[in-house]
């Protein structure tokens, strides 16, 4: 019974190898420039990996090893199929010791820790968006003999790189520092993993036909399709204000969209593919949250979870760029381009210590200043790159960048407001809408 699934996992590894040799170059090569293809190839690298895995899975659970199974493999097969118990005193009291400690300590103290905890996202994340958009729509090794240079275009590369560090630093983190048992079955941190890779690559690709301003104010309004969804799916009631400020989002964001598609100087126009690609990037943002609040039920730390799914997407994306010939033609660029080296490795720096800075922030002052915190981050990176990059906002195009993030911070302040009475005795009901 055994070969059967290793028989299938063998043919659809093979199966790429094959794929590749039959297919002519040059016919690729001109394949290669449309961005539904490149997906198309990066989920069928994917899929050698995730169909064999099902397959195991399966197996394993349908001849119930957790019973039978014994030998030097069991303990593995039984972390990454079944999981193990979890038990959550470890991480409830952690918890509950950092928020006392928080609490307990001094105004400067709690002075001097937010702003280190600021200081950090801003320059994690704001460096980290300067170098995004350098990558992806500037040229490297531009010289006056040689020409226009050339352009980096394999985003999923770009994602790797970002992978594989912050598997590296949680990594050491969960060895250096006491963490609680885990208990979640390896294999369900694939499901956020594999979002999170699709997500982070339309983040990257659709800077190639929108600009940075546009994708910022896209990321912001992600608040609508996240509220539709719960109101058609979940059937959620929602209070006024989050109406309102959905309201004053989506009229922001097209002020914005609408100005700038009139611009004389848009030096990169927002095209459909952008916005396709954009919506992508809300769909898969929008599971990967969710599907991580849903592991959460395994009373696991941060850290763990950031472990877990970057151990997956750096399998996933180094199957995938290797199935394709991408990982050593993107060595290659490197090598022929010290600075994209260098750009690539500070833009995965700033990504890993931007996740750890969050984890640290929401542990010692909550979710709300965190917030706050990445919303002022949002409005810095939009001027930053039309200071930087030369980005034309019209009047009525700041305008409206200025609707988008009045609208969040009244967000903001009106769920700040919410929490605050509901701890207090009850006087009169909500009203819903």
């Amino acid at each position: 019974k055994l070969g059967e699934p290793l028989c299938w996992c063998a043919a659809l590894c093979v199966l790429p190898s094959v794929f590749a040799d039959a297919e002519d170059a040059s016919l690729l090569g001109g394949w290669q420039d449309v961005w539904l293809f490149r997906l198309f190839l990066n989920v069928l690298g994917y899929a050698t990996i995730i169909i064999p895995g099902y397959f195991l899975i399966s197996y394993f659970k349908r001849i119930n090893y957790l019973e039978t199974g014994r030998g030097l493999c069991f303990p593995v097969i039984k972390t990454c199929v079944f999981g193990n118990e979890s038990k959550t005193g470890l991480l409830d009291d952690a918890s509950s010791v950092a928020r006392n400690e928080s609490e307990s300590s001094s105004s400067a103290r709690q002075a001097v820790k937010l702003f280190f905890c600021a200081a950090g996202l801003q320059a994690s994340y704001l460096t980290w968006g300067v170098l995004q958009e350098r990558v992806m729509t500037r040229s490297y090794g531009a010289t006056e003999l040689e020409g226009s240079g050339e352009r980096f275009r394999d985003s999923q590369f770009l994602v790797f790189m970002n992978r594989i560090l912050a598997l590296t630093v949680s990594g050491l983190w969960c060895v250096l520092l006491k963490q609680p048992r885990h208990g979640a079955p390896m294999y369900k941190y694939s499901f956020a993993s594999l979002s999170n890779i699709l997500s982070s690559w339309c983040q990257y690709e659709a800077l190639k036909y929108i600009s940075f301003p546009t994708q910022v104010l896209a990321k912001a309004s992600k608040v609508i399709p996240v509220m539709l969804m719960g109101k058609i799916v979940s059937r959620k009631s929602y209070e006024y204000w989050e109406y309102l400020t959905a309201v004053l989002i989506s009229l922001g964001v097209s002020m914005f969209l609408l100005s700038s598609s009139t611009g004389k100087h848009s030096s990169t126009v927002t095209t459909f593919s952008g916005v396709v690609i954009l919506g992508g990037y809300i769909v898969f943002d929008s599971f990967t949250s969710n599907w991580q609040d849903n592991l959460f039920k395994y009373k696991m730390s941060s850290v763990q979870m950031m472990f877990g799914v970057n151990l997956f997407s750096c399998l996933f994306t180094v199957g995938s760029l290797l199935e394709q010939g991408a990982f050593f033609n993107s060595l290659a660029f490197m090598m022929r381009h010290s600075e994209f080296a260098m750009h690539a490795v500070l833009l995965s720096v700033c990504s890993a210590c931007g996740q750890l800075f969050i984890f640290y922030t929401i542990s010692q002052f909550g979710a709300a200043v965190f917030t706050i915190i990445m919303t002022l981050r949002q409005a810095i990176a939009i001027l930053l790159s039309c200071f930087l990059y030369g980005h034309a906002v019209t009047l009525v195009g700041g305008l409206g960048v200025g609707v988008v993030f009045l609208a969040l911070f009244l967000r903001i302040y009106a769920r700040s407001r919410v929490k605050k009475s509901s701890k207090r005795p009850p006087q009169t009901p909500v009203q819903k809408v």
